[in-house]
């Protein structure tokens, strides 16, 4: 048996082949349409979300997962390892991590045999990946819950994330990140940045530039400008925009000392607030 099985909840936006390399287990958010309930990534893909957006048309919202989709996941969890590690999204954004808390409680009296932790990451996406990814690599050395609680906050120290969205359309609509939808009003054919660090926990506009080329270009002197001549690790999130992805991913390469990169589709519980057509990088240093 294991010391430490690693849970994570869908927004983290890992490729699958390392949450099965790694074995993280995930909790999947909801997404909803018309009045159905679809687990992201399990019971429809991103793809099919963002091509029922594009046509701006009785639009999807979304819901966190219950707390008792985390509790299923402590038990599967627990059967495996002696302690768990839940790390969520940022609870300044999101409602998740109260879930999982609420999911931790009740797990103390139905399975008192396995310690259940869950970590507030502050950060989303890619950044979130990272962190989840670095715990999950202690879990399989052999390291303790304290060690991969160490190790996830080590990475969370790090991490940073940009994202580029092709309208503000979705954001304004939603009005989810406040400063960044009242840009709307003013200009709504710009390509606006946004950035988000765990240090702040939540996700904030950063440029507006008015072109795709620009605002791409805008957000790799942002990267280099964090990075320097440092070694890093990589993750470029689209979404339903994989071409564009793909060329972005190769400019890093190009551009930077990558350690580990990789290309996976951005999770529709957040598009459905950014929009098809986004492009975001998840990075840090060693």
């Amino acid at each position: 048996m294991r010391k430490v099985a690693i849970v994570a909840d869908s927004t983290c936006c890992l490729p699958r082949e390392l949450v099965e390399k790694h074995h993280i287990r995930i909790v999947p958010l909801e997404i909803i349409y018309e009045d159905k309930s679809y687990r992201d990534g399990v019971d429809i893909t991103p793809t099919q979300i963002y091509q029922i957006m594009r046509k701006k048309e009785n639009l999807p919202t979304t819901s966190t997962a219950a707390v008792g989709d985390f509790l299923e996941a402590y038990r599967e969890a627990g059967k495996e390892a002696k302690s768990v590690l839940c790390i969520t999204l940022t609870s300044l954004q999101s409602q998740t991590f109260q879930a999982a808390a609420a999911a931790r409680d009740m797990a103390k009296e139905e399975i008192p045999g396995t310690t259940v932790e869950v970590f507030d990451s502050r950060a989303v996406a890619g950044s979130l990946g990272f962190i989840v990814l670095a715990a999950a690599r202690a879990a399989e050395d052999g390291a303790d819950l304290a060690k991969c609680l160490e190790a996830a906050k080590n990475v969370m120290e790090k991490v940073n994330f940009l994202a580029m969205l092709d309208t503000l359309y979705y954001l304004a609509r939603l009005g989810r990140i406040a400063k960044a939808a009242a840009w709307a009003g003013a200009m709504l054919n710009m390509k606006p940045i946004l950035g988000h660090s765990p240090a702040a926990g939540v996700t904030e506009p950063v440029a507006r530039p008015r072109t795709k080329v620009k605002a791409i270009e805008r957000m790799l002197e942002i990267m280099a400008e964090k990075v320097g001549n440092a070694k890093v690790h990589v993750m470029v999130q689209h979404a339903d925009e994989l071409d564009d992805a793909k060329k972005l991913l190769d400019m890093i390469k190009s551009r930077f000392d990558c350690v580990e990169s990789y290309l996976t589709e951005f999770t529709p519980v957040m598009g459905v607030h950014t929009g098809p057509g986004l492009l975001a990088i998840g990075f840090y240093c060693d």
